[in-house]
Parts: structure tokens; C-alpha cells; sequence
């Protein structure tokens, strides 16, 4: 190669007899200057390497596995290393989780300062169906949640990534806690459809089918920091863990929530509910798979291949191939967190209740 060429200079000839004939080395061919495929000898020819794109760079280290699909092109999901944790991060979130909660109930939820109320009478004010409260009010937390979502890469840009957090929480808090005080309070409100409750074995059922929902529900929240723009929010293309099951973990999970509620209550209230929420997370699916597309390209249709929405389907036809330790995946600190929270969640519903009851909506 040009750009490895060395030139050696030759040690001096020893003294020779004056019959013998001087002959000295053939210097080396030195190159045009002016060829294209050719560099100076006089001085060395510095490549320029172009760094692939990320994306493109997961593609090929996920190619080079024999093309089984066993490279990965996303992130570990779940991966919580105790070494790389701050003390002032969480410091920070406690303190943005007390203001959030402080800033919620006086804002919002209490009667007598919030503008919470104000908001849940003008919506009643359309319809005496609970049902269709309910529905408008999924609907509106639906279009503000989904909408900002979709949103998110030019409002970034515009205000930056934590500002942008802020205001999608601020405005999405609200309106969710608005609809589930409202569900709690005239959930048998409704027609009753059908009463199974007495039924044998069918409490056992909703209780582990809601256990199981919160699994799939939840795992937006692995890294709370970011939850709460104490670190620079990401869109994160995870790909391990609950997204070999399912692409869509929380799509699944609120069905099987909604499924699992509406068979216990039997009413037109829970099906309202289960509409709504469904449709939702249904758009969900699309606009979810649409923003990653936007942003990691190639490597996201590779992810796309060997995943599925559905359940199991892509480990079932062999599209994805679950590693020798894939329940290793599982034993970390956010699904052990998860699953605390899933069962304090079920123990503290009477205080739940309790607290919507004091609500007027």
C-alpha cells in the first residue's frame, strides 16, 4: 500500500578494488503525483473514516449473528446498575415527586383551589350517561396524551428535552387522574350486563389476570430519571426482557386489564371504559411503531421482524430467539419493583376508593 510505503535507505557499499565495476542499488519506482490511486512517498496519506450511523452499526452487528436474529439492534431493557446511580439524581427525583404531587392536588384535585372540578363539571355537562363521560373523558386524555407524543421530536427541538417532559406530564397528569376518580366513583353506575362475581374461581381469575396486566403495563417506567427529566428524556427502542413477548407490552396489558375488570363488574360503565382505553392504546400500537421507525430506520424494521403485538407469536414461529439465559432478563430491580408495586397497588384499594369517594365527580 502507498500509504505504508517506506523507503530504506542502503547501508554504504565496502571499499572495492579499482577492477571491480560500482554497482549501486535501483532506487524504487516512486509513484505519479498526479495519479489518483497513488500517494506521495514524501509524505504519508491519512485516510478519512467515516463513523457509521448507529442504527446502521446495531443492523450489521445483528447480520454478522449467522443472521438468526441474535444481535441485538436495541437496548437491554431493565438494566439497573447500582454502581451507576447518583445519590443527588434521586435526591432530585424525590424532590420533583413531592412538588409534582403537591403542585397535582392543589392545582387540580382539591374542590376548593384546583380547577379540577370546574373541568369534570363542564364534560358531565354534555351527557347524563356516565358512559358517555366517561368515554369523552378518555377521549380527551387521549388526544393530549398521544397528540404530544406524536409531537415530540419537533417540541424537542423547539424547547428541549426536559422542558418538553414537563409539559407533557403537566397537561397528561391531570386529565388521567381526572378519568380514573371518575371511573372509580360510577363504575356500577352503569346497566348491569351480566354478575359473575359469585361464580367460583372467578375472583381468583381477575385478581392474576391484573397481576399479570401491571407486568406488561409498566415498563415505560425503567428508568425513572428520565421519567422525571432528572436525566435528558430518550426514545428508547427496547428490545429484551417483556419485548420478547410483546412489542407492545402496555397495549397488552391494559386489555388484559380491561378485559379482567369488565368481566367482574358486568356493566355498561366498564365497557365504555374498556372502548376507550383499548382504542387508545390501540393508536398506540401504530403511532408507537410509527415515531420508532422515524427515528432509528433500519434498525427498528429489523426489531420489527422478530417481535410481534401479539403475545408469544414471534417465539412461537421461531422469528425470535430467546437466549439460553433469557429469565435472567426478568430478575431485575424495576420488574421486582413493578411486581411490589403491583401488589401494593391491589392491598391499597380501599384507600383508593376511599379517596375518589371524598371527590364530588
Amino acid at each position: 500500500m502507498a500509504s505504508h510505503l517506506r523507503l530504506h535507505l542502503a547501508a554504504p557499499p565496502p571499499l572495492l578494488h579499482h577492477h571491480h565495476r560500482l554497482r549501486l542499488p535501483r532506487p524504487p519506482k516512486l509513484p505519479l503525483l498526479n495519479s489518483p490511486a497513488q500517494a506521495s512517498p514524501l509524505r504519508p496519506l491519512h485516510h478519512r473514516v467515516l463513523s457509521p450511523a448507529p442504527a446502521r452499526a446495531s443492523v450489521d452487528r445483528a447480520e454478522d449473528s449467522d443472521g438468526e436474529g441474535e444481535g441485538l439492534v436495541g437496548e437491554d431493557s431493565a438494566v439497573f446498575r447500582l454502581s451507576d446511580q447518583r445519590v443527588l439524581s434521586w435526591a432530585y427525583f424525590s424532590g420533583i415527586l413531592a412538588v409534582v404531587l403537591y403542585g397535582l392536588n392543589v392545582l387540580w384535585i382539591d374542590p376548593a383551589t384546583g380547577f379540577g372540578t370546574s373541568f369534570l363539571d363542564a364534560v358531565g355537562s354534555i351527557s347524563d350517561s356516565h358512559e358517555v363521560v366517561l368515554l369523552l373523558l378518555t377521549i380527551i386524555f387521549a388526544v393530549a396524551h398521544s397528540g404530544m407524543a406524536s409531537f415530540r421530536e419537533t417540541g424537542e427541538k423547539i424547547i428541549g428535552e426536559r422542558a418538553y417532559r414537563v409539559l407533557f406530564a403537566g397537561l397528561s397528569l391531570p386529565l388521567a387522574v381526572s378519568t380514573i376518580v371518575y371511573f372509580i366513583n360510577h363504575r356500577y353506575d352503569g346497566i348491569q350486563l351480566w354478575q359473575v362475581q359469585g361464580v367460583p374461581g372467578i375472583h381468583e381469575l381477575v385478581w392474576l389476570s391484573s397481576f399479570i396486566s401491571f407486568l406488561f403495563l409498566y415498563p415505560s417506567t425503567f428508568n425513572l430519571l428520565e421519567v422525571a427529566a432528572v436525566d435528558k428524556p430518550k426514545l428508547h427502542m427496547w428490545e429484551t426482557g417483556i419485548m420478547r413477548i410483546t412489542r407492545h407490552p402496555q397495549f397488552v396489558g391494559q386489555v388484559i386489564w380491561c378485559l379482567a375488570h369488565t368481566l367482574w363488574m358486568g356493566n355498561s360503565v366498564a365497557v365504555a371504559a374498556s372502548v376507550g382505553l383499548i382504542g387508545h392504546h390501540a393508536f398506540g400500537v401504530w403511532n408507537g411503531d410509527r415515531r420508532l421507525a422515524s427515528r432509528y430506520g433500519e434498525a427498528f424494521e429489523v426489531l420489527k421482524k422478530r417481535t410481534s403485538v401479539m403475545p408469544f407469536a414471534a417465539i412461537v414461529d421461531g422469528r425470535q430467539k430467546l437466549p439460553a439465559d433469557y429469565y435472567n432478563e426478568f430478575i431485575r430491580l424495576p420488574y421486582i419493583t413493578i411486581t411490589a408495586l403491583t401488589l401494593g397497588a391491589y392491598f391499597a384499594h380501599p384507600l383508593m376508593q376511599a379517596s375518589s369517594y371524598k371527590l364530588p365527580w
